[in-house]
């Protein structure tokens, strides 16, 4: 299989708050070979990369490539089939233009790189296609703030997509999502060693503030139930170190629990691969993404759209919940826009859709090969009974697609 990586330079470019910037570089990976008709562009979640597959170069600090279980040769998004291409969104710290990057003095952009959006991510993604010579895409897919990305394409460029695949998202956070991404935002910027975001050349940076953030997202991805299977009120094994990040007096009568050992890991792994001001700026990105805006509705939003979507959502996600995808569903259908809403039945939260590809893959597969249309084989006697029958939409396993 055919596979790329690099940078691509873009040039000027413009961001929706009105800056503007020399030059904007933006890293991608791609995977398979072009055939003029056959390209799908996968947008990454939050802190994700250009890395979805894992055949181009490393990224720096992922363990691994973030959904090499969808994407790949003989996989749901078959690289033998399709030529794939995951880019990394302006504002992060994979390669694309961010805040960690050299401004044109030479020094980092820190907090004076511009504010950026979910709109400017799908410029930047158009412009990248520009270069690499991919014109209309047969598919576009994102999963949480990929998904909304994914959105955004059919609002800016409607008749530049084929098929659209939203996964674990919605056309907008609500209040509870917004309000923990501003305590999360509030640990970084309340760190001493964040220094207003000019901390690059310090020999200390915000890591307990960024670490605190991203514990913070843990929970919000995790399901009470997969919580409660994963950790239980279980102490930690003995040598579980309990020193990662500084504790009261009092802690040590009281036992360190399996679910702090887990957060201070993924806490301590994160701050060695991320930038604190990136996740500042990304997070704002995506509480600021509103489908409607500029538009009396999501169903306007999307009007223009003529090609299908397929949505994903998971029982136990209470971060982009399965209601919130059947009212951006009924949106769809409002426009005759052909729509199919999945509901799947799991315990995982926000987190499925990486965690449970055996799920994710089967429709995902079958509506790249088919719309709306397609079918996936499915035993009806393990079909689950805890999603009400009284939804409007296909209970979990009924039948692949609603429409």
């Amino acid at each position: 299989m055919k596979s790329d990586s690099g940078t691509v330079e873009l040039g000027a470019f413009d961001f929706e708050c009105g800056a503007e910037i020399p030059n904007m570089e933006v890293a991608y990976e791609s995977y398979g070979e072009f055939d003029g008709d056959n390209a799908v562009l996968v947008c990454h979640a939050l802190t994700g990369s250009q890395n979805v597959a894992g055949y181009g170069t490393d990224t720096a600090g992922q363990a691994r490539a973030w959904w090499n279980d969808i994407v790949g040769p003989g996989k749901a998004i078959d690289t033998n089939d399709y030529y794939v291409v995951c880019a990394n969104v302006p504002g992060s710290c994979y390669g694309t233009t961010g805040p960690a990057s050299d401004a044109p003095n030479g020094d980092p952009y820190g907090t004076e790189f511009p504010p950026v959006t979910v709109g400017d991510w799908t410029r930047a993604q158009r412009r990248l296609l520009d270069e690499l010579g991919v014109g209309r895409l047969h598919a576009v897919v994102g999963g949480s703030v990929g998904g909304m990305n994914a959105l955004d394409w059919v609002r800016q460029y409607p008749d530049d997509v084929r098929y659209l695949v939203g996964i674990a998202t919605a056309p907008r956070l609500d209040p509870q999502c917004l309000a923990l991404d501003a305590i999360a935002r509030r640990a970084i910027t309340t760190d001493p060693d964040w220094n207003g975001g000019d901390y690059y050349d310090a020999d200390e940076k915000p890591t307990d503030g960024l670490a605190l953030a991203r514990q913070l997202g843990h929970v919000m991805y995790l399901s009470k139930a997969s919580m409660e299977r994963k950790f239980g009120r279980r102490a930690a094994g003995r040598d579980a170190r309990r020193d990662s990040f500084p504790s009261d007096p009092a802690a040590a009568f009281f036992p360190y629990r399996d679910v702090e050992s887990y957060l201070d890991y993924q806490a301590e792994k994160f701050v060695d691969r991320f930038d604190a001001n990136s996740y500042l700026y990304l997070t704002r990105a995506m509480d600021d993404y509103d489908l409607s805006e500029g538009y009396e509705s999501d169903a306007d939003a999307v009007a223009a759209f003529e090609g299908e979507t397929l949505l994903l959502s998971f029982t136990g996600d209470w971060h982009f919940t399965t209601e919130q995808a059947e009212t951006l569903a009924a949106s769809f259908r409002e426009r005759s826009v052909p729509v199919a809403h999945h509901a799947i039945e799991s315990d995982h939260g926000h987190d499925a859709f990486l965690v449970e590809p055996e799920k994710v893959g089967p429709p995902v597969r079958d509506f790249l090969e088919s719309g709306v249309e397609g079918r996936a084989v499915h035993d009806t006697e393990d079909e689950p009974e805890s999603v009400p029958d009284d939804r409007d939409f296909a209970p979990v396993h009924s039948s692949l697609f609603s429409r």
